[in-house]
């Protein structure tokens, strides 16, 4: 009796862990999936025209992709409910909220227009709809295999630039193109090589371009190219841990 009354509390004890584990997982999945709930918060501002909130509402969706990973791998969300595919919820939202979203708001602005605007705008959507389709679209040495569809990304700088509809369409399909190309791109939160300079940028980043969207519609020009050095550095830092001779054994 002494040795049930001892061990009684410590299963107790565990039977509650583990609820509460199996509840944090479901949460992290919950946390997920309000992505898309911000996604489509951001295409509505975009049809009536609110570019400043629905802009602020994909770096919402940005910053629950960013975060979800860590928080998955943390409370081992594949253990704790093994039927849920959560890596396939994260596509679905990712694509909705990285390339449909602004792809939608691009069109809305007047930034492509006409029937080669559209044309870019499906060869953008098709594009990126081959990519988070394809097995190695994330290696096995975290980094991404094409241009990682960062079309937020692309159209948020195409919006301050304003460069006009013929310049958007020719960068988009720069882009697009760049989805089929193999090269291997930094995957900011888990490619290891450089990572603490890559996060330290990363942050810098994301502080300069929360300044820049809390101030739309007006564009600074000093916040907008203070940004830039982090997207100069993603990518010529991609390209050269493509060269062996550099990237050792982190890129095949």
């Amino acid at each position: 009796m002494k040795a049930r009354a001892v061990h009684a509390p410590a299963l107790a004890e565990t039977n509650g862990s583990r609820l509460f584990l199996l509840a944090c997982a479901w949460g992290v999945h919950l946390y997920t999936a309000l992505g898309a709930v911000f996604g489509v918060l951001a295409i509505h501002y975009a049809a009536i025209a609110d570019y400043r909130a629905s802009f602020i509402a994909m770096a919402v969706t940005i910053a629950i992709d960013s975060s979800d990973g860590t928080l998955a791998r943390f409370i081992n969300v594949k253990k704790r409910v093994p039927g849920f595919d959560g890596a396939l919820l994260d596509n679905i939202v990712d694509y909705f909220t990285y390339v449909v979203a602004p792809v939608f708001l691009m069109i809305s602005a007047g930034m492509v227009t006409g029937t080669i605007g559209f044309a870019v705008a499906g060869f953008v959507l098709i594009a990126s709809a081959y990519q988070f389709c394809q097995t190695d679209a994330k290696t096995v040495d975290h980094f991404f295999l094409g241009f990682p569809s960062y079309w937020n990304l692309v159209v948020f700088y195409l919006y301050c630039f304003g460069w006009g509809t013929i310049a958007n369409e020719l960068i988009l399909v720069l882009f697009g193109v760049m989805v089929f190309v193999p090269i291997k791109y930094i995957y900011p939160s888990r490619t290891e090589v450089l990572r603490p300079l890559t996060l330290t940028l990363a942050i810098t980043w994301g502080i300069v371009a929360f300044a820049m969207l809390l101030s739309l519609p007006t564009i600074h020009p000093i916040l907008l190219y203070l940004s830039f050095p982090y997207i100069a550095y993603y990518f010529i830092a991609s390209f050269a841990l493509n060269i062996p001779a550099i990237s050792g054994h982190h890129v095949s």
